[in-house]
């Protein structure tokens, strides 16, 4: 039993070793070589976050995330190319090198950010775990629960909450677990399982995917913190700096009214910080030490927008899900939304 285990971090330190190993020789010159950045999103499809139309276009605020680093590096916003993945999926992906960021409503956890050879570059929706009933179940808070049968996605920080919060709270339930997102929602729409769970966000997407999208309600408790953001492989400080800042750039854009479609005219401004942040001015260069153009940020609001912009036709009240800003607001308008100056 203890040799096993021993054996077992053994493996884990050495697979965790050669992926830092691989992720050094160079992202961003794997990228541009290959001339597009290599995506990981969400294979089901989540309404907001990552889903194609019928035509194979991807749109939401993580496919978002993924078309502002490809403006950073090349310019161009469609100079990115998506990989659909299932949360089983999602890191071997990325560890394995199939992809160069993964943008796929993960949540940043310690486990996940010391053990499994990625890092975390910031978070674009802070969210927190829910749950959703049919109206008929005549529920109206999670703590009506006890005993309820729960269709849960496994290999996610869902299963493990959904656990300890029936157990905190003395109550008992059955979890129908299934691999893939596709096939929870299927089997809670058939009526197969009491109540879904999964992050809020996610939720309001789901249940618009429902034969009777009316028929369900999302309960008000949230009974986790889900910081969902972008990752990548540890190793490459140089290829983090870029999608993190490139995050903090569209943050950055919005405190200062920088949008899509005033950007140019922006570039006039007398302001030092929106100066820095579009690149003008004499001497104004923060491209060139991360490897990237010195109109880098520029490239980014012009291609996608600022977050703010990216937030509301996605997941806000632009879209159809109709989200509130709430702790995704910016650190000046009461949220957690916070950018370090670009100085």
């Amino acid at each position: 039993m203890r040799s096993n285990t021993l054996k077992t971090l053994l493996l884990g330190a050495a697979f965790v070793g050669a992926g830092a190993v691989a992720a050094s020789a160079g992202t961003l010159d794997e990228v541009k070589a290959k001339g597009f950045v290599q995506c990981g999103v969400n294979g089901a499809g989540l309404a907001g976050f990552g889903a194609p139309d019928d035509a194979g276009n991807w749109t939401g605020l993580d496919v978002d995330a993924c078309r502002a680093v490809a403006a950073a590096v090349f310019g161009d916003p469609s100079k990115v190319k998506f990989t659909g993945l299932s949360a089983k999926e999602r890191f071997t992906a990325l560890q394995s090198k199939e992809i160069d960021m993964l943008a796929r409503n993960s949540t940043n956890t310690m486990s996940r950010d010391t053990q499994l050879g990625i890092t975390f570059t910031g978070t674009n929706y802070y969210d927190g775990q829910g749950f959703m009933v049919k109206k008929a179940l005549g529920v109206s808070s999670a703590k009506d629960l006890n005993g309820a049968s729960v269709c849960v996605q496994s290999g996610t920080t869902t299963e493990l909450n959904l656990a300890d919060y029936f157990k905190s709270n003395g109550m008992t339930f059955n979890a129908v677990v299934f691999e893939k997102q596709e096939e929870a929602d299927a089997a809670y729409d058939a009526g197969r399982c009491d109540a879904y769970t999964t992050d809020a966000s996610g939720l309001y997407s789901i249940r618009l995917k429902m034969t009777n999208p009316d028929d369900s309600i999302v309960l008000p408790e949230i009974i986790s913190k889900e910081p969902l953001g972008p990752a990548v492989r540890q190793g490459d400080d140089q290829w983090e700096s870029i999608v993190r800042w490139t995050h903090y750039a569209m943050l950055i854009a919005e405190e200062f009214g920088v949008t899509q479609a005033n950007v140019d005219e922006m570039k006039k401004s007398e302001n030092p910080e929106v100066q820095r942040l579009l690149g003008v001015g004499e001497g104004v260069d923060f491209g060139t030490p991360i490897g990237l153009n010195k109109d880098w940020a520029y490239n980014v609001i012009k291609g996608v927008g600022n977050y703010g912009e990216s937030f509301e036709r996605n997941v806000g009240e632009g879209s159809p899900l109709k989200i509130a800003r709430g702790l995704n607001a910016l650190w000046s308008k009461g949220g957690l939304q916070y950018a370090p100056p670009i100085r």
